[in-house]
């Protein structure tokens, strides 16, 4: 009896605070897919912006539904042999009760659900950029509905779900270097690499049409992620959940300057792209990393990852894959660098005692490390390729050439981003302006 008593004493109960922040996590979260969705829409043509911004947005209906019907359950249910989870009390979220704890934590269940429902959207939304200009939209959305059945639902699992095989062999991924960045990036190799690459690609110029809207959905992602990180830790009775907001923002603005100098080195310029691509590699690689570094190892992971992530997204001219927007440049190499760095630069004092080589600990976290890496890549690649795979041999996946070229806006959506014909637009006039007649007498002679 006495241990029972005690047992009930020690048991967690709801804290309102941890709600309320949660429930603030999840709405930055939400915020971070219309962000990514204007930073892509800013980097291609005018005629692909509302494609690439709709690409983003879908997300969020097919996603949430999915997630209510089957996918937490797939997720966070009980484990299957390390590789699913189910309970059916969770599908279609009928069968919870509003006050009923998560897993040991003092928040509700629903408010887990929802935060990491917003994880679950984000993460298809940022293949998107990979497969600009030349996707169909219904493909699209097919694929998005596949994609995370088969490989996002599975991969949560495996890292964050109890009894999921990376999480077992002990992987540490506080936010999502693996789940999230590292699974689609590589989808989104694996689906360039089927479909193919743009009419023009290395011959045309496609350059962004507003880097104006690039830094707003630059600073729109920078903002909703430190939902995404420091709510990861579903709360911050203990501090860890701060350990990882200054981390966040100390790694991102060292990405950015690493970005600029070498872009300053190899290419003559600090450009308002860089920047912009230099926070987004920043937030990338320290979300895996951020509960177990001090904020001198953030520094190091945003600089590293600034500096690599740069110089990868050239590999695209020299390899021949054309990733429209640098999605395996910046996601792919930056979960996997800022995952890696783990293994050397944990420091037993925030999230967990796991300690990495630079402090003592060997090389067994590199190790457990490199596992969760490749293991999650090489699944994502490999499943990501083969539904694009039958999507294009079925419906087919990209539009037609003649629509490319003139534009997947109007083909996919029936409009265009910018209308320039009204009142003031000033590039085009229904009517014709005469020009000025000259006044004879008031000639000078040269």
């Amino acid at each position: 009896m006495a241990s029972a008593i005690t047992l009930a004493a020690d048991a967690p109960t709801l804290s309102s605070a941890n709600t309320g922040f949660m429930l603030i996590c999840s709405a930055l979260v939400m915020l971070m897919t219309p962000g990514l969705a204007f930073f892509y829409g800013g980097m291609v043509r005018v005629k692909s912006t509302l494609n690439m911004l709709m690409m983003s947005f879908i997300s969020l209906g097919i996603v949430t539904i999915l997630w209510v019907v089957y996918g937490f359950s797939l997720a966070f249910g009980t484990d299957s042999g390390g590789l699913i989870g189910w309970n059916s009390d969770w599908v279609g979220l009928s069968n919870i009760g509003l006050t009923e704890l998560w897993d040991g934590t003092t928040i509700p269940l629903f408010v887990f659900l929802v935060f990491q429902m917003m994880f679950a959207i984000l993460t298809p939304a940022l293949i998107s950029g990979a497969l600009a200009d030349r996707v169909k939209f219904t493909a699209w959305g097919l694929f998005i509905a596949l994609w995370v059945t088969v490989v996002y639902f599975p991969v949560a699992h495996w890292v964050w779900g109890s009894g999921g095989w990376a999480f077992d062999l002990g992987v540490i991924d506080f936010a999502g270097g693996t789940a999230v960045h590292i699974n689609a990036g590589a989808a989104a190799l694996g689906v360039i690499l089927v479909i193919g690459k743009r009419i023009g690609f290395k011959k045309d110029p496609m350059r962004p049409h507003s880097l104006p809207l690039v830094m707003l959905g630059a600073a729109l992602l920078w903002f909703g992620w430190f939902g995404f990180n420091a709510g990861s830790w579903l709360g911050n009775d203990d501090g860890v959940g701060a350990l990882m907001f200054v981390n966040t923002q100390v790694a991102t603005g060292a990405a950015v300057l690493g970005w600029l100098i070498y872009e300053k080195i190899r290419h003559g310029a600090f450009t308002t792209l860089g920047a912009a691509s230099g926070a987004v590699s920043g937030l990338v690689a320290i979300t895996p990393a951020g509960g177990a570094v001090s904020p001198l190892g953030a520094i190091a992971v945003g600089a590293i990852a600034g500096v690599l992530c740069a110089a990868a997204v050239g590999l695209k001219y020299k390899f021949g894959y054309d990733d429209s927007l640098d999605v395996v440049g910046v996601h792919l190499v930056g979960g996997v660098i800022g995952s890696l760095l783990i293994g050397f630069l944990a420091t037993g004092k925030g999230q967990s005692d796991v300690e990495g080589l630079f402090y003592g600990g060997g090389l067994d976290q590199f190790w457990k490390q490199c596992a969760g890496v490749f293991g999650v890549l090489a699944y994502s690649l490999i499943a990501s390729a083969i539904l694009a795979f039958l999507l294009d041999k079925t419906i087919g996946m990209r539009v037609s050439e003649d629509d490319e070229v003139a534009g997947i806006d109007q083909a996919e959506h029936a409009e265009t981003a910018y209308d320039f014909s009204g009142a003031g637009g000033g590039a085009a006039r229904t009517t014709a302006v005469p020009a000025p007649v000259a006044d004879a007498s008031k000639k000078v002679d040269a």
